[in-house]
């Protein structure tokens, strides 16, 4: 997930890089992902993420088969700059998620 997160200016963005930016968020490509592991050994896994709110939603998408049953029982705080995970506290380093967020 080495996507370069491309920005527009505050002022004079050019009609070009306007319509580039446009055209990759109709191909659904956005600047608000990342990747996330649950810690092992503890309840909780606070993440870091600076475009996010608590009006945001994150979507969580396992990438690791104890991921994808640590996804069921898994929930979402999210605040200013951080998402809270709230999972089952056991000894798994591997639960990985990759991760969208959206509104805010």
């Amino acid at each position: 997930m080495s996507q370069r997160r491309r920005r527009l200016p505050q002022e004079g963005a050019s009609s070009r890089d306007i319509a580039i930016l446009a055209n990759q968020l109709l191909l659904g490509r956005v600047n608000t992902f990342g990747t996330v592991t649950l810690t092992a050994n503890q309840a909780t896994t606070t993440h870091a993420v600076p475009y996010i709110n608590s009006n945001s939603v994150m979507l969580l998408m396992p990438t690791t088969a104890n991921a994808a049953a640590a996804l069921a029982t898994t929930y979402i705080a999210c605040s200013s700059g951080q998402a809270v995970l709230t999972h089952t506290n056991n000894a798994q380093s591997d639960r990985t998620f990759n991760f969208v967020v959206l509104g805010g």
